[in-house]
């Protein structure tokens, strides 16, 4: 271990010389300062509390990814083509130790700058909190500088798929000739089903009933519905009028909440007094749509229930713990890249794999689609040979990337919202031992197999 933490000192060293810790330093600062003087809010002290955290953060891991990459690539291989890693491989220790050392360095570099980041953002929530009046402050303490649980309704995909089978049975009884084409009969079934069971009609009401537990810090405390809806004509007032009821009816836990009007395609939060929860941890959900149009309402995050979990600063240390994994995972990719590769090489290669990753979206859609040759799905029968080869190649990647890419703190945390011990746990396991640790084992066997006296006639 005291060979690793000579190269880590030594990497340090060369972060301290070159004057890239101080300069990336400055500029995290800069950011942090910056952005909320030159990004405009709403005026709301929530909205500038979320600019903070949004804009600030998203900017604080910009910075230090892009510098990671740089660092990761040039403390390798500058060093390999100016011959100083040839002085230090002539020393008593192993190419494993020097590829670890330099590792352990750029990390340690990245912690130390996050934390810097992360306390000038903090310090500055905290001293703009303070200068709210009590009503604003106490507001923003419940709704943003808090850790909230979210409890949605049970996962309905089973009850979905059974009525789309149903209705598959009795199309094929009525009209056997659609069997040629019967996936795409049944995607267009289950399409509308999901459909049917979002839409809540002129007149007609939605219920749900969500669990959220038996603890008494849920049934004693006040909680948030977040809700979004869709609708089917336009208002001229661009609104919709709604009632809630809340809590069971048949008991005193019960209430109707005054008639909202609300804007669709927006997420909406509103506070739903305490002690609505029935004895065995349900609650239920009513909206009336009071309207002339339907009203759809989306499985995935039409209806959010919201409870307070926990305090703002360990959620706070948790979500820069997910920000951490992310930048270590990005210093051993550059690592890799430099242990085989020149620096400009290794810096272009390291972040073609990061717009590829970010690329996520395209190429789920090339994968829902079926191809990459056209904007349309194919015909049976149709499909080219390069979309033979490239879709299932697509979704190896694809499923790959969904193993990772689903840990963003920063949206949680601008909400509200819990980041869980086990989500830092998680992003540990897979986004730094997994990735990170195969990155790794593929960087220290490629500088261990490299011809350091080679590299630099190449």
């Amino acid at each position: 271990m005291q060979k690793i933490l000579a190269i880590t000192w030594l990497t340090w060293k060369a972060a301290l010389r070159f004057r890239l810790f101080a300069v990336v330093a400055t500029l995290l600062v800069l950011a942090v300062v910056g952005l909320p003087l030159i990004v405009k809010d709403d005026g709301t002290a929530r909205g500038f509390a979320q600019i903070i955290l949004t804009y600030t953060l998203s900017a604080v891991t910009a910075l230090l990814g892009f510098s990671t990459l740089w660092l990761s690539c040039g403390a390798l291989a500058r060093d390999i083509e100016d011959c100083q890693i040839q002085v230090v491989a002539t020393k008593p220790i192993a190419r494993w130790q020097i590829w670890l050392g330099k590792w352990f360095g750029i990390a340690s570099l990245n912690a130390t700058l996050l934390v810097l980041a992360a306390a000038c953002i903090y310090g500055l929530l905290q001293w703009r909190a303070s200068r709210l009046p009590p009503m604003e402050r106490q507001e923003l303490r419940q709704e943003l500088l808090v850790a909230r649980g979210s409890a949605h309704e049970a996962d309905r995909t089973a009850d979905i798929n059974a009525k789309t089978e149903e209705i598959l049975q009795d199309r094929l009884k009525a009209n056997p000739g659609i069997e040629a084409d019967i996936d795409e009969v049944r995607k267009q079934i289950r399409e509308q089903v999901v459909a049917d069971s979002q839409l809540v009609p002129p007149g007609y009401y939605r219920p749900w009933n969500i669990y959220l537990g038996t603890s008494s810090d849920i049934h004693n405390k006040p909680l948030q519905l977040r809700i979004k809806f869709e609708a089917a004509d336009h208002s001229l007032s661009g609104t919709y009028v709604g009632e809630w009821h809340i809590g069971n009816p048949d008991s005193t836990n019960f209430v109707v909440l005054p008639p909202m009007s609300l804007a669709p395609d927006t997420f909406h939060e509103f506070e739903i007094p305490a002690g609505l929860v029935s004895d065995k941890g349900y609650l239920t959900i009513v909206f009336v749509n009071d309207n002339n149009t339907s009203l759809l309402f989306p499985l995935e995050d039409g209806m959010e229930v919201l409870f307070p979990q926990g305090g703002f600063t360990m959620n706070f240390i948790r979500a820069l713990g997910i920000i951490f994994c992310w930048l270590i995972l990005l210093s051993a990719i550059g690592l890799m890249a430099a242990s085989f590769l020149s620096f400009p090489v290794a810096a272009f290669f390291s972040i073609t794999m990061l717009l590829v990753a970010f690329s996520s979206g395209t190429l789920a859609e090339s994968v829902e689609l079926g191809t990459v040759t056209s904007g349309s799905t194919p015909t049976p029968g149709s499909r080219s040979i390069t979309d033979t080869v490239m879709i299932p190649t697509l979704k190896g990647m694809l499923d790959v990337l969904n193993l990772v890419e689903n840990f963003s703190p920063i949206d949680s945390l601008s909400s509200g919202r819990s980041v869980p011990w086990s989500e830092l746990g998680a992003a540990f396991a897979r986004i730094v031992l997994l990735f990170g640790g195969a990155f790794a084992i593929t960087g220290i066997a490629l500088f261990s197999r490299r011809e350091l006296a080679a590299a630099q006639n190449q």
